[in-house]
């Protein structure tokens, strides 16, 4: 398929299957293009411009990924499924140090650790509360001063410090794109984050392999795919934008 047919957001009154068959083959067809198995790709259902029952249908439609941005929006939803097997919480927005304790024990993983005093943060609640929060490190590649993130020449010494975090560990590297009309235009944004994260492997940087890059939103998911994406966020595209 044409990576220029289907771009519909879903609607609140669409049916969210259609727009997750739509999705799964362009994914699908993104993963052909690179040589990369569709299951090597993890889809977080980003619902928050949703409201709960839209949320449950992601859920149900085989997106068991939910992501949110602020724990005071999240709340209501995380609070009606938190007995729901088989759903994980990944916390995707800017996470204020003050905010910490609101999201650790409740959200499975951080995609936004981008400085060293939330590490510290992370690090002492998760301690006393005697887990280990799986994390996503920020990077700014685009350098856009509206991004959070840190700048990528900051990222081996942040690395090698958080390796000294016990409660922390680094399972990837994530990041924005800019919103480009054509999403070719991102490429090189994914592709810098892939070769850090190769890079910080390769020099064992971490003392242990960092897997997963959490990169591509509903603009430009299909290029972060063939650069290497293990983790998309979509929202508009897949839950659609209801307000609830």
């Amino acid at each position: 398929m044409d990576r220029a047919e289907g771009r519909g957001e879903a609607t609140v009154n669409g049916s969210l299957r259609d727009a997750a068959e739509r999705v799964e083959r362009r994914i699908a067809d993104a993963c052909e293009r690179s040589g990369r198995r569709r299951e090597d790709v993890g889809v977080i259902a980003v619902t928050k411009y949703v409201s709960l029952a839209r949320t449950i249908e992601a859920i149900e439609a085989g997106y068991p990924n939910v992501g949110e941005n602020r724990w005071q929006d999240a709340k209501d939803k995380w609070e009606a499924l938190r007995a729901r097997v088989g759903v994980a919480w990944h916390f995707i927005g800017h996470l204020q140090t003050n905010k910490v304790k609101d999201v650790l024990g409740r959200f499975h993983t951080i995609h936004s650790l981008d400085r060293w005093s939330l590490a510290d943060e992370i690090q002492k609640k998760a301690e006393r509360l005697g887990i280990v929060v799986p994390c996503f490190v920020q990077l700014n590649v685009s350098g856009e001063a509206s991004k959070h993130g840190m700048a990528p020449e900051e990222f081996m010494p942040f690395l090698s410090r958080l390796s000294e975090c016990s409660s922390i560990e680094v399972v990837g590297l994530m990041t924005m794109a800019p919103h480009e009309e054509d999403p070719e235009r991102t490429r090189p944004v994914f592709r810098r984050l892939r070769e850090l994260r190769d890079e910080a492997n390769a020099r064992n940087a971490y003392g242990k392999p960092i897997p997963h890059l959490s990169m591509g939103m509903s603009n430009d998911f299909e290029v972060a795919v063939e650069e290497g994406a293990t983790w998309i966020r979509l929202g508009s595209i897949l839950v659609g934008n209801e307000v609830g």
